[in-house]
């Protein structure tokens, strides 16, 4: 089985909550906190962050404020053929990556690096992904012995063996466990499994009959036989082979719980004891399991679907072991396939293109460039916070935050449906909010992790492996609230309950969604909605189940959750009536906790941007309003080509909306907005006030 890392663990049991957002740039010199001159990549001032170029004046703001705001850059910026997308988050991602690259490039090329630095780690590793000869002339060589590994086991102890190595390296099969505090008791750490196991990127794609569903599983089909075929197997036994996993698979995907249904915390709570446990699925074996992963002294653990676990147990004794077997081998190909030769990324790619309409793949550095991220993420991050994020852009990224946190408790406090008592516990929560700005203040420490250039796969298990026990070592000691779920470059942002935080990297404190030169309008518009978004996942249907603790404990009363759920509601049946695409509908469930973030974080950042002197003198820039100017910041940082293919894979397995869909939805809902741009009764934009969503 495989561990899940922090991330992942929290992730599947809370649905850890992440918002996504280039514009010209200038260099100006400052100084690090360690007084070294260095660069820092910004904006420019003024008018030229809102462009009326990326305006489509021919639609009436009023009509459509997402083509209005968007259909000028969208028309002038199409997808590029390596992407399935491409928008803000995307065009800073990449200005990002063009600093990654060149630190990568001058790490790899420092070959008297002191050895066991992070310096030499991180250039060894990028340096053996660059290395393709190497690589292809290594064939299968470094794959052998794990492949030896699982044809080796003779028998159902033999499988539970393999199945607790932790050295096995077997990619994602049957379920998962890892370590992450216990959410109803949040100061002790618990051993969390889950159901995992599968391929394809959601338990629907195997199920559904419709024709795109048949035509996906097709192409599934073709690059199973294809894979097994680079394995060395003849065409009748890879035919024989990829069959036997996509009917295991399948089997899984019956047993899984939905995307909706694993948004539920309680139903997904299910502590029992490890004795429990091996009785209810003997077959798992998993005192073996977590004494191989150092967790021998764990006495419970936290069950998150049974039914699911049920099955396995069941698979596991009934199932010929020859296609369990077949089912494992593929799993550790598929975990492997980065590091093999070239033709096993090709078919890899071709099934991709399927799936999400990608015309041409990546290149190789920036593949190896995301991998060395995973692997070694603040290691090489701290030299990326060096040159792209300055102490005061910080500093102003910390007031930005409490300028909003002020602003959100007038607005607890304004609500005409909350309870005094209920409205306290709020407060109590919002200001125990841990906020994290741009870089762990504890980096992480990477001495155990062995990296070498002899081989790029002995690198990628070897820093999957350092990244599990990095998690798992947690188990029974101290709650530790410095870890970061995303590394410092991360273009994005999240919210864990467990511990309470909002975090924002550096990599999303960047032009156009923080420009430290750029006026109040604009930042409150973008960044501020984000700060705003996150802190609402506080308070989002499942975070709201969140004490200021990080523990999972009713603290509404009757009448205000009842409030709260008919509120919620509303939203969820607004957000289901948007349609991107002919018969292809948004989930209002499955994106009940986003859709709730970006309408209240939009709403506390207006209330906060309210109080800056911008918005008190309200004066023009280059013709708009500093309001106008606030909902264009926020409309044009989630601006978005998108494929159809990419954009039918994120309705059925995305929690966050289409990005027209969360400019739109929110805006609908915000009589500002109407004031702002004048809008009347019967716009396309304007909903009734029976139908207007507004919980903060």
């Amino acid at each position: 089985m495989k561990s899940f890392s922090a991330t992942q663990c929290a992730a599947i049991l809370l649905g850890l909550a992440a918002a996504n957002p280039a514009w010209a740039q200038t260099k100006v010199k400052t100084k690090s906190s360690a007084g070294k001159q260095k660069t820092v990549v910004t904006a420019p001032t003024g008018s030229s962050v809102l462009s009326r170029a990326n305006l489509d004046t021919s639609v009436q703001p009023c009509d459509n404020f997402y083509q209005y705001a968007n259909g000028g850059w969208m028309k002038n910026n199409p997808i590029p053929a390596a992407e399935t997308s491409w928008g803000t988050g995307a065009e800073l991602a990449q200005r990002n990556r063009t600093i990654l690259h060149r630190i990568l490039d001058k790490a790899a090329a420092n070959r008297s690096a002191q050895p066991g630095s992070n310096m030499q780690k991180v250039g060894d590793f990028y340096g053996s992904a660059m290395d393709t000869a190497a690589i292809e002339a290594a064939g299968l060589k470094y794959l052998q012995p794990y492949l030896a590994k699982i044809a080796a086991v003779q028998d159902l102890a033999g499988m539970q063996r393999l199945l607790a190595d932790p050295k096995a390296h077997l990619g994602n099969p049957w379920f998962g466990f890892g370590v992450l505090p216990d959410p109803k008791q949040s100061d002790v750490y618990a051993v969390y499994g889950g159901q995992a196991g599968l391929t394809l990127p959601d338990r629907d794609y195997y199920l559904k009959e419709d024709g795109r569903s048949k035509a996906i599983r097709a192409a599934y089909q073709t690059y199973l036989v294809n894979t097994f075929k680079l394995l060395g197997d003849n065409p009748a036994t890879a035919a024989q082979n990829a069959a036997t996993v996509q009917r295991l698979e399948t089997r899984l995907a019956q047993a899984s719980r939905d995307r909706v249904a694993l948004r539920d915390l309680g139903k997904n709570y299910n502590k029992m004891t490890v004795a429990q446990a091996n009785q209810d699925y003997p077959n798992l074996n998993l005192p073996l399991a977590l004494q191989q992963a150092g967790l021998g002294a764990a006495q419970e653990v936290i069950v998150g679907q049974p039914e699911f676990l049920k099955e396995v147990n069941t698979m596991l004794g009934a199932e010929p072991l020859a296609d369990q077997k077949t089912y494992l081998r593929w799993h550790l190909v598929t975990t492997a396939i980065p590091a093999l030769p070239q033709a096993f990324g090709d078919e890899t790619f071709r099934f991709s293109q399927t799936l999400t309409g990608a015309k041409q793949q990546q290149t190789r550095w920036r593949r190896s460039q995301t991998a060395t991220d995973q692997a070694l993420g603040e290691a090489f991050g701290q030299l990326y916070v060096d040159e792209a994020f300055s102490p005061a852009a910080k500093a102003r990224a910390k007031q930005l935050v409490e300028n909003l946190r002020l602003a959100y408790s007038e607005r607890i406090m304004a609500t005409d449906w909350m309870s005094p008592d209920t409205k306290a516990q709020a407060l109590k929560k919002l200001n125990a909010f841990v906020v994290k700005i741009g870089y762990p203040d504890k980096w992480k420490d990477y001495s155990a992790l062995k990296i070498s250039r002899e081989s790029y796969l002995n690198n990628l298990f070897a820093a999957r492996e350092f990244g599990e026990q990095d998690n798992l070592k947690h188990y029974g000691k101290p709650i530790d609230r410095s870890v970061w779920s995303m590394t410092p470059p991360t273009v994005n942002a999240y919210y864990n309950p467990l511990y309470n935080e909002i975090v924002f990297p550096a990599g999303i404190l960047q032009p156009p969604y923080f420009d430290p030169t750029a006026d109040d309008a604009v930042n409150y518009g973008a960044i501020g909605a984000v700060i705003g978004h996150e802190m609402t996942h506080g308070f989002d249907d499942q975070g709201r189940k969140f004490d200021a603790q990080g523990n999972l404990k009713d603290w509404w009363t009757k009448e205000d959750n009842e409030k709260f759920n008919a509120k919620a509601a509303m939203v969820g049946k607004q957000y289901d009536a948007f349609s991107p695409l002919d018969s292809v509908h948004v989930n209002g469930k499955l994106t009940m906790g986003e859709n709730l973030a970006d309408l209240g974080g939009l709403t506390i950042a207006y209330q906060a941007f309210q109080k800056t002197p911008q918005a008190k003198e309200n004066k023009a820039i280059d013709g708009f309003t500093p309001d106008q100017r606030f909902f264009l910041s926020f409309a044009q940082s989630w601006r978005r080509n998108q494929r159809p293919e990419a954009l039918r894979q994120q309705i059925q397995t995305d929690p966050h909306s289409p990005s027209q869909y969360r400019v739109m939805g929110p805006l609908m809902n915000m009589p500002e907005f109407y004031q702002a741009f004048g809008c009347k009764d019967g716009s396309k934009m304007v909903r009734s006030a029976a139908d207007r969503s507004r919980i903060w």
